[in-house]
Formats: structure tokens, sequence, C-alpha cells
């Protein structure tokens, strides 16, 4: 049975970093890329930051690039969110998710999600 577990969020001043990890357990068939998600209240779902499993190559919404850093460890099964210059707006619940199919920003691309952890970023 697959798992992805998230761990990282906190509360955070403006400004500050936070680093979320995903912990994979259980095989994924065809893994082909994992990505990092959230969701405030009232708000759709969003695709913050997307690396393939093979390539690495890496994928961000314009809100967070330059400021957010996605990366890999394959030979633990992990992937991280490294969350730099944290503004309020970043305030969500972050998604882990992986794919065997697509990779585009759409969620409904990715099979397999974690149940999520708190960010809240206060000014």
């Amino acid at each position: 049975q697959v798992q992805l577990v998230e761990s990282g969020g906190a509360s955070e001043q403006a400004g500050g970093s936070l680093r979320l990890t995903c912990a994979v357990s259980g095989y994924i068939v065809s893994k082909v890329c994992m990505g990092w998600f959230r969701q405030a209240p009232g708000k759709e779902r969003e695709a913050v930051a997307r690396i393939y499993t093979y390539s690495g190559d890496t994928y961000y919404t314009d809100s967070v690039r330059g400021r957010f850093t996605i990366s890999q460890d394959n030979a633990e099964d992990a992937v991280y969110l490294r969350m730099n210059s944290l503004k309020p707006e970043d305030t969500a619940m972050y998604y882990c998710a992986a794919s065997n199919g697509r990779c585009s920003p759409d969620p409904s691309d990715f099979a397999y999600w974690g149940q999520g952890t708190q960010v809240t970023v206060s000014s």
C-alpha cells in the first residue's frame, strides 16, 4: 500500500524559511514525478512545484519561483520543498502527490496524495 506522509509544516513569520518533507512508503509503479500542491481556505488546490523522478527537471508556479526549491532523494524515496522568504499569501495546507502518468499542474494527474501539512505565515 502506497503512503505519502508530509511533515515540516509550522507557523512562521514573513521572511522566514521552512522545509517540508514528503516520505513515500510502498512502491509506485512507473512513477513519473512528484509534486507539492497547496490549498488555502476557499481556494482551489494549486500546483506549487513539480519534479520529474528520472530527469530531475523541476517546474514552479510563478508566485514561488526563486523562493521555493523542490528536491528529491530517490534512494530514500523522499521529496522536499525548501521555502524561503515566506509571505502571508503562502499560508495554506501543503500536500505531497505522486504521478505515474502525466505531470501537469492539474491535480487530477496525480493518483497518490498525502494528508497535508499546514503552513501559516504571519506578517
